[in-house]
């Protein structure tokens, strides 16, 4: 019974741990400045999952306090250094990293692995050869940039 218990235990850090690391090959922004980040991103391109299927003009308010609480994003390292992970259930953490960013325009952002990946705009559209950069560099990462779906 006990076995059974820490192989449980064990088993189950192992899945939150896997849950926020960074694919491999992939690194996070260095110099992320938090306080540049907050405030409201578009969704311009994204990899189809069933938690967002079918969803249309979808932004995200991010700010160091909420009225509502709707999720929460923790730093996995240091501050500066954009990887964080971010929980909308409970203890039940995923990976947010960004590894693309220009804070007055774009952001890309990836989780655990390449299934996970967004790209997000300060305005509802993005300029069309900032976006063919960024998938550009989505694809050279390994990222099936074939399979987005555009906003």
């Amino acid at each position: 019974m006990n076995r059974t218990l820490h192989a449980l235990a064990l088993g189950c850090l192992l899945l939150m741990a896997a849950c926020t690391r960074l694919p491999e090959g992939v690194h996070p922004v260095q110099g992320f400045e938090l306080k540049r980040y907050l405030g409201e991103w578009h969704e311009v391109a994204r990899m189809d999952h069933r938690f967002e299927r079918g969803l249309t003009r979808v932004t995200a308010t991010y700010s160091p306090q909420w009225k509502e609480a709707e999720g929460r994003a923790v730093f996995i390292g240091s501050s500066n250094e954009g990887r964080l992970k971010v929980s909308f259930f409970g203890p039940f953490y995923g990976a947010y990293n960004v590894i693309a960013l220009d804070p007055d325009r774009y952001s890309m952002i990836c989780g655990p692995d390449r299934s996970y990946f967004w790209i997000l705009a300060r305005e509802p559209k993005l300029d069309p050869k900032t976006l063919e950069m960024l998938i550009g560099r989505a694809k050279a990462l390994g990222f099936a940039t074939d399979k987005l779906i555009y906003l």
